[in-house]
């Protein structure tokens, strides 16, 4: 596991789950992939300071999709230290409207409602990104030497962020159950296992998950899920 990589495990409401966000050096400051739901927001701004990052130092936030428990935070993090916001153009929808479902599936007008709800995703929540990310995309002119990746299935938008150091964040595409599998929420089977099939391929050390534990990269090499 990267030691530089500092990983944020942060609890859902209503005993939900958890969630991860992760806070990894880049130049003289700091990028966080992924932010919470905003039922951790202070654990998370206590996180980011025992990193020693302040107002001025997070030099980008990287959102891997547009769920609330990934995104909740966001907008109050821009705030308060200065930064700016990065995602892929096909997720912002669910930020900005406050719609989990945006460009999804669609789903019963209730299950919305409940779901911005339960994560506390209100107004003040809402935003629209700084700056959108896709395929290939180079982040080192953020201080953070890395590569996007569009590796839709979860969403149509999400992303992973693969780091010079071969660092892996995949958002909610994978899970780690033993072996890697799929997430158990995929809204497009077929794009999902193509995402994971182009991921096999990557000089990934470690992989970063949105939920549970990070595993070794040789073992989505050699246990696709």
């Amino acid at each position: 596991m990267d030691q530089r990589v500092r990983t944020v495990t942060l609890t859902l409401p209503f005993h939900l789950g958890k969630v991860n966000c992760y806070i990894v050096p880049a130049g003289s400051g700091f990028v966080l992939i992924d932010t919470g739901a905003p039922s951790g927001r202070r654990a998370l701004e206590r996180e980011l300071e025992k990193a020693g990052c302040r107002p001025g130092d997070l030099k980008l936030i990287v959102l891997t999709h547009g769920d609330f428990d990934h995104t909740g935070n966001a907008a109050s993090l821009r705030r308060r230290f200065g930064t700016r916001i990065a995602m892929h153009r096909d997720d912002a929808g669910m930020m900005e409207r406050g719609d989990i479902f945006w460009n999804r599936k669609r789903r019963h007008p209730a299950i919305r409602t409940a779901a911005a709800f339960l994560f506390g995703f209100g107004r003040q929540e809402r935003c629209t990104p700084d700056l959108f990310v896709d395929e290939g995309d180079d982040l080192s002119e953020h201080g953070f030497s890395a590569t996007v990746l569009h590796i839709p299935g979860h969403s149509r938008g999400s992303i992973a962020v693969l780091t010079a150091g071969g660092a892996l964040f995949c958002g909610d595409l994978l899970e780690y159950r033993g072996k890697p599998v799929l997430n158990s929420i995929i809204d497009d089977r077929a794009a999902a296992l193509a995402s994971v099939e182009r991921l096999r391929d990557l000089p990934a050390g470690m992989v970063y998950t949105g939920h549970g534990r990070p595993f070794p990269g040789e073992r989505l090499r050699r246990e696709p899920g």
